[in-house]
């Protein structure tokens, strides 16, 4: 598969760097991957802070790998023992074909303790500090009060993929892990999203934009049907401003009811 080749050659690119682990998170670790759909959500645990020069070395490993298929999908975070306590800290990350520093949020740390993968060193138990309930409770309320519920007032955002599938997906998880403290993946959060009363419309869309192989037959737009292991064909515009505005709808009173039960 292109995804253990990628892994691989990966692998071996950090060697030189003497990683202590390498972890994975999100849809990798937890059962939910979709080949070429999918993101592939790393750390890598370095001895030490990365310096001027291994920043150098990280990101021409990166460029090394490219030309491999999926490698833009490849997003991985630098991180060390000695900078791991506080999680609002910002760390080395390459995502999106570039370096930046983000945090690694309460919800990795916790899909790392509870599913994630290790490929490589040694187990986030020995490395990583727990997650108190209540960090995790916190981080989701804030994320849904800050950023989402901000997001979405501004509804050129929504004409666009990304953000109705992870803004409904996100919610519906965040209502999960506050309600029974527990993490679900994306393809679960679907289901939830229809017991939350999300949209039927908006729900079947991104389950067949995003799960095309296994979606049934729910399709309401007037996109065409797709053939197996095919990506679906984009909405059209007029279609996109409807769904827009069907997400918009419901989840500015729902984020604001869950803030108001768990704020």
């Amino acid at each position: 598969m292109p995804t253990d080749v990628l892994l691989s050659r990966f692998l071996q690119e950090l060697a030189p760097l003497g990683t202590r682990a390498v972890w994975a998170h999100g849809s990798l670790a937890g059962g939910d991957y979709q080949e070429g759909r999918s993101d592939l959500d790393l750390i890598a645990v370095l001895p030490e802070p990365p310096g001027l020069g291994t920043v150098r070395k990280v990101a021409m490993a990166h460029r090394r790998l490219r030309a491999e298929p999926l490698a833009g999908r490849l997003h991985c975070s630098y991180v060390a023992p000695a900078t791991l306590d506080d999680p609002e800290r910002a760390h080395l990350t390459w995502a999106h074909g570039r370096l930046m520093r983000r945090p690694v949020t309460p919800v990795t740390r916790r899909e790392l303790h509870d599913f994630g993968r290790v490929l490589s060193g040694e187990a986030p138990a020995g490395l990583l500090p727990e997650v108190p309930d209540a960090r995790l409770r916190g981080f989701v309320v804030r994320d849904q009060r800050d950023y989402w519920r901000p997001a979405v007032d501004k509804a050129r955002l929504w004409r666009q993929d990304i953000w109705v599938d992870l803004g409904l997906l996100t919610f519906a998880r965040a209502t999960v892990t506050l309600r029974d403290g527990r993490l679900v993946t994306k393809r679960e959060a679907l289901g939830e999203l229809r017991r939350l009363g999300a949209p039927e419309e908006v729900v079947a869309d991104i389950e067949r934009r995003r799960y095309p192989d296994t979606a049934p037959g729910r399709n309401t737009s007037a996109e065409p049907a797709t053939a197996p292991g095919r990506d679906p064909a984009p909405a059209d515009e007029h279609r996109r401003a409807v769904r827009a505005e069907l997400a918009r709808a419901y989840l500015g009173p729902a984020i604001d009811a869950l803030v108001a039960t768990y704020g």
